[in-house]
């Protein structure tokens, strides 16, 4: 018998059935200066496809050892063999059934909509709002951040709400590929982003772009639904007939790990809010216009209330609530110089937007690691003092 053999059939039930989830998932230095080319990620999808033929080539080189040294050897020649099969065995359980992400976070198993209790308690609480066609839906953060992914019909269109909270992005999506209706796993993360699966070709696709980053779609993009990060109470008063989604009773321990997240006061290095600014869990707004990226960070938006900027040559204007919660952006893209943008009366900006003139761009709310991450030519607002 040829010990070595025993050796690398062991490190082949191993090491690429740790690798594959590793390179998925947040384990201390997984996610951290990943490579731009996502060749980690190539290799865990490499890896997650051909498994089987790894295990089976792993086992082939073990068993006649296994069973040699169990029929044949002495104590200690046994034990030699048996712990390291044990640990094959604790790892593939592990990183099979405690570690996957689908195993951790699951889709709603009964998804109800319907009109919520507004009082002070659930006021200021978030949600992702979206509107189609009349129909106003709301999603919270809190549940659908366990969920990672609610599959909706709003205004007759299907919609896939998603949400992020390592990366704090929310985002909604047309789940339509190729113009067929899909249905997607949540199956990792990459860069601290959440990743799903689709169920035909099981390529692998960022919730933060909609980019299909793997697989024999590579390249494609799911079409965006407009959606808003606002409170609850908010929502109910733009919408007043709006549905909201309704906690899931089967999941309601794992609702209650999310407490604080809207604030940012989560117990989880991962989750949390750092208060100074431009650090890596700084809350920023990031907007994107013409093709342009701009963040800008959170504490002087709430400090100044109306930000103006130019981007891509249009005149903006940010909007940040005194709830510390909502930002809107605003263009002023039409206005010339017979309107002008604003004037100061007793020291506050008051806009002098025609109604007809101002139109919303995309903007998000989320971690700064996320938005240069995502948007690595943005640029960063300095304020003017």
């Amino acid at each position: 018998m040829r010990p070595w053999l025993f050796l690398l059939g062991i490190l082949l039930l191993l090491v690429p059935e740790i690798m594959r989830v590793y390179f998925i998932m947040p384990f201390p230095g997984s996610q951290e200066d990943m490579p731009t080319d996502d060749s980690r990620v190539s290799i865990a999808y490499w890896l997650h496809n051909n498994i089987w033929w790894v295990r089976l080539i792993g086992l082939a080189l073990i068993i006649s050892s296994f069973i040699h040294y169990l029929r044949v050897g002495n104590w200690w020649k046994r034990i030699a063999v048996v712990i390291p099969a044990a640990l094959c065995v604790l790892v593939f359980y592990a990183f099979n059934y405690k570690f996957m992400a689908d195993k951790m976070f699951y889709p709603p198993k009964e998804k109800l909509m319907g009109s919520p209790v507004v009082n002070d308690s659930t006021a200021n609480s978030l949600v992702i709002a979206v509107e189609i066609n009349g129909d106003a839906r709301a999603y919270p953060i809190e549940l659908i951040g366990y969920h990672h992914q609610v599959l909706d019909t709003i205004g007759g269109e299907p919609v896939l709400v998603t949400y992020c909270t390592v990366c704090r992005t929310g985002r909604a999506w047309s789940p339509k590929v190729n113009g067929e209706q899909e249905t997607f796993r949540l199956v990792g993360m990459d860069h601290f982003n959440a990743m799903f699966e689709d169920s035909r070709t099981k390529s692998w696709w960022r919730q933060v772009s909609g980019e299909c980053i793997v697989g024999p779609l590579k390249g494609q993009q799911l079409a965006e639904v407009r959606s808003e990060q606002l409170t609850l109470g908010e929502f109910m008063e733009r919408s007043p007939k709006g549905l909201v989604m309704q906690p899931d009773t089967n999941f309601m321990e794992e609702y209650e790990g999310l407490a604080g997240f809207d604030n940012g006061t989560i117990n989880s290095d991962l989750e949390c809010r750092d208060t100074a600014s431009w650090q890596m869990k700084s809350w920023v707004v990031g907007v994107l216009h013409n093709g342009h990226a701009r963040a800008y960070d959170w504490n002087d938006l709430v400090q100044t209330g109306i930000t103006w900027d130019t981007l891509s040559g249009d005149s903006i204007a940010i909007e940040a609530s005194g709830a510390e919660f909502i930002a809107s952006v605003a263009s002023s893209h039409f206005l010339t110089a017979d309107y002008p943008i604003f004037l100061t009366v007793n020291g506050a900006a008051d806009t002098m937007w025609m109604p007809a003139r101002r139109r919303t761009i995309p903007a998000y709310q989320e971690f700064w690691h996320s938005w240069r991450t995502f948007h690595p030519n943005t640029t960063r607002y300095t304020p003017k003092r």
